[in-house]
């Protein structure tokens, strides 16, 4: 094929076979010089196979890979990155108990003349990266305490100091608020010239009109369309991902709030940050919790269950007053939370699908011997995982290997074989696809309408918006106010979530 002048990235006709999968087929990309290239697609589209065999980390088999005119062919991430290719994967890569300036050039300590010189060269070397990015960051503060937008620029940083031509962004802003996404963006920006370029994949749709210039989509490892940004729809963008229309735009109906509620939460306060917490939560209702990075909405919900201890306030359940201390102890009320970070707080990523479902449940519900419970308890998992439709060989799966909506779809399924009546969901559908939301949202949907109550924390207004029939709005710890539905738009969630505490009562 004839290399395209105009392009600094271009792929034709790349495929990549696993045992038993067809991962690409046919793949095609192309990135122009100085622009911004959205890449979306559901999981298991292919999007991270493609990416993996751009960057050395699978082996090219099939296809044509060329990098500003040249041929591209990489055998390792070191020699892409060589290349002028750097890639910040979604799971960040940095080691905590490193300083910035010792990430940055991690395995890079000794090279001549680039580095370690003289003492305190490589602080120097790395302040003068920062500043020509203009990132506010001190070279010899330790990974650990920085925040995860913070993180997100040593990467950025990181790919940089390799004198990267092409930037791939897997999944950038699944961890940051509206401010640190704009942050990014500027940076981002500030990246692009007419020597350079960045793929960008997201499944946060509304990003793709803010920030890039065109946007690939591509659906079951094959290649679907190119458009310019300007000129589609997200609507059109995402029936191209799923292959059908979906509909954006439902909102709920108001509930009635004159019965007596499940969940009462009065002057909820803690040592580190909560104030006075107050919301009732009714039957059949999907209470929406907005506000920005560390208002209070996680802290609200590990407080009720028992994660966090509190200094005073009252928690009431079904009418009565209760005490929680655990949320093993919460569980056994029926109250189910579903952390921000399934992998790290939700899931057992190395067991199957049937230990990660039933094992809330095992004391209460099946035997104690193993040999007695293994089939009742196989047949539980079957049966929630043929009502909540996790895409998974069998129930021994391994969790490690669904896609990031079926893991979710896991947790989901422990709570209701542990009866669990209210659920907590926090982050429900953080990155995970347009399609793995749908069935998501219908899912809680469909639990509402079954009488559970159910407490949604997210950070995506549009989310927040659509399933939400009040929406209680937190800053600094304290509730700001609550909306119903009918009342409820973006700019009077933001006006609420930026509002102080004293300003309340003005």
């Amino acid at each position: 094929m004839e290399y395209d002048p105009t392009l600094l990235l271009q792929v034709e006709d790349a495929h990549k076979s696993f045992p038993g999968v067809k991962a690409l087929s046919g793949m095609r990309l192309d990135l122009r010089k100085g622009e911004v290239l959205g890449l979306v697609g559901e999981n298991g589209a292919g999007k991270s196979t493609l990416m993996k065999l751009l960057t050395g980390i699978y082996t090219q088999e099939e296809g044509s890979f060329w990098l500003n005119g040249e041929p591209l062919r990489v055998r390792t991430p070191r020699e892409a990155e060589e290349r002028g290719l750097s890639i910040i994967h979604q799971e960040l890569n940095l080691v905590p108990h490193l300083s910035v300036a010792e990430n940055i050039w991690l395995g890079r300590e000794s090279l001549a003349g680039k580095v370690f010189t003289k003492p305190g060269t490589q602080i120097r070397r790395t302040q003068e990266l920062l500043d020509t990015l203009e990132l506010d960051l001190d070279p010899r503060s330790l990974v650990t305490n920085l925040t995860v937008a913070k993180q997100q620029m040593v990467e950025i940083a990181k790919a940089l100091s390799f004198d990267a031509r092409v930037l791939i962004m897997d999944e950038p802003t699944s961890a940051l608020n509206e401010a640190e996404v704009a942050q990014l963006h500027t940076l981002i920006r500030r990246f692009i010239t007419p020597e350079t370029g960045v793929v960008y994949i997201t499944h946060r749709m509304p990003e793709l009109k803010l920030i890039t210039d065109r946007i690939t989509v591509i659906r079951d490892g094959s290649y679907i369309s190119t458009t310019n940004t300007a000129e589609t729809t997200l609507d059109e963008v995402i029936s191209g991902m799923v292959g059908r229309a979906i509909d954006t735009s439902a909102r709920p109906v108001n509930v009635r709030d004159d019965r007596e509620p499940i969940l009462s939460v009065t002057n909820l306060t803690t040592k580190s940050l909560l104030r006075d917490v107050c919301f009732d939560l009714y039957q059949g209702e999907i209470l929406g919790f907005a506000g920005l990075m560390g208002a209070g909405r996680t802290e609200t919900a590990r407080a009720i269950i028992g994660a966090d201890p509190i200094v005073s306030g009252q928690i009431i359940v079904r009418g009565r007053p209760v005490v929680i201390h655990s949320p093993a102890q919460a569980a056994r009320l029926g109250i189910g939370y579903l952390s921000e970070d399934r992998k790290r707080y939700g899931l057992m990523l190395n067991l199957d699908l049937t230990h990660n479902v039933v094992i809330s449940s095992v004391q209460d519900k099946f035997s104690r011997s193993v040999f007695e419970s293994r089939r009742p308890m196989r047949a539980a998992a079957q049966d929630a995982t043929d009502l909540l439709k996790i895409k998974t060989p069998s129930v021994s799966q391994l969790v490690k290997y669904l896609s990031g909506g079926n893991q979710q779809k896991t947790i989901i399924a422990r709570w209701l074989v542990k009866d669990c009546d209210i659920l907590i969901f926090d982050e429900p559908t953080r990155g995970i696809d347009v399609g793995a939301k749908e069935e998501i949202y219908q899912l809680l949907n469909q639990l509402a309408s079954e009488g559970k109550s159910i407490i949604m924390i997210s950070s995506e207004l549009p989310e927040v918006l659509r399933m939400a029939h009040r929406i209680v709005v937190m800053n600094d710890g304290q509730v700001t106010g609550t909306l119903r539905a009918d009342e409820a738009t973006q700019e009077s969630i933001m006006q609420l979530a930026t509002m102080r505490a004293e300003e309340k009562g003005q």
